[in-house]
């Protein structure tokens, strides 16, 4: 599915994972990466994304806003079919993928690459919303799937902690406090470290738009 990969767009957003697949996927297949970061309201999770994608070996990067067409096309449509996951989530991670992964297909087209590539994990349904758009929108595309390629040697965030260490890959995270953050103009979700345990709570120090009932 991505052997022969000469040219990749990744769908990039700065954070632990697309940080490090950059340089994996110019160390593992000598391809050239082109970044892409969608603007679907996450704000400052923007700032100083160019700069970061090109010392971490990105040959460009495009930063589009898509805020209009993902309120016109994706939130509002699904607000209006009450469309909240088990009364609670409200879908803005799964609502924005296919959107993402359009645009992807379209600088694809424009730059002549050959494959895109994402990175969601093979235990998620992202990767459903990702490649199912890339192959309705262009069959023959070829994809890298990192966390199902047989090349990808990481098993824990740890473990790529290390390895953007090791390559002096700006990443936002720390060891002490792993949690990732997908924020669009619907929501925001977290993941990792502690909270992937479904017992434990979520620590104060986590929360963007609300706060803890003591504190509001």
């Amino acid at each position: 599915m991505s052997k022969g990969a000469k040219k990749v767009v990744l769908a990039y957003s700065g954070g632990l994972d697309t940080s490090v697949i950059v340089r994996w996927l110019i160390e593992t297949y000598k391809c050239e990466v082109i970044c892409f970061a969608a603007d679907v309201g996450q704000k400052e999770e923007l700032t100083g994304l160019k700069e970061k994608a090109l010392k971490t070996g990105a040959s460009k990067i495009y930063i589009d806003d898509l805020r209009e067409e993902f309120a016109r096309d994706f939130v509002f449509p699904a607000l209006r079919a009450n469309a909240i996951y088990e009364g609670t989530y409200l879908l803005g991670t799964s609502l924005a993928r296919p959107l993402i992964a359009k645009r992807q297909i379209e600088i694809a087209k424009k730059e002549g690459a050959d494959t895109v590539s994402h990175g969601a994990t093979g235990k998620g349904n992202d990767q459903v919303r990702f490649e199912l758009t890339y192959y309705a929108l262009n069959p023959e595309i070829k994809i890298i799937a990192v966390w199902k390629d047989d090349n990808w040697k990481f098993k824990s965030r740890e473990e790529m902690f290390d390895y953007a260490e090791k390559y002096k890959i700006p990443v936002p995270l720390t060891k002490a406090k792993p949690y990732s953050s997908d924020r669009n103009l619907l929501h925001i979700s977290h993941e990792g470290g502690i909270l992937e345990d479904p017992w434990a709570e979520a620590p104060e120090d986590i929360f963007v738009l609300t706060k803890s009932p003591e504190a509001a």
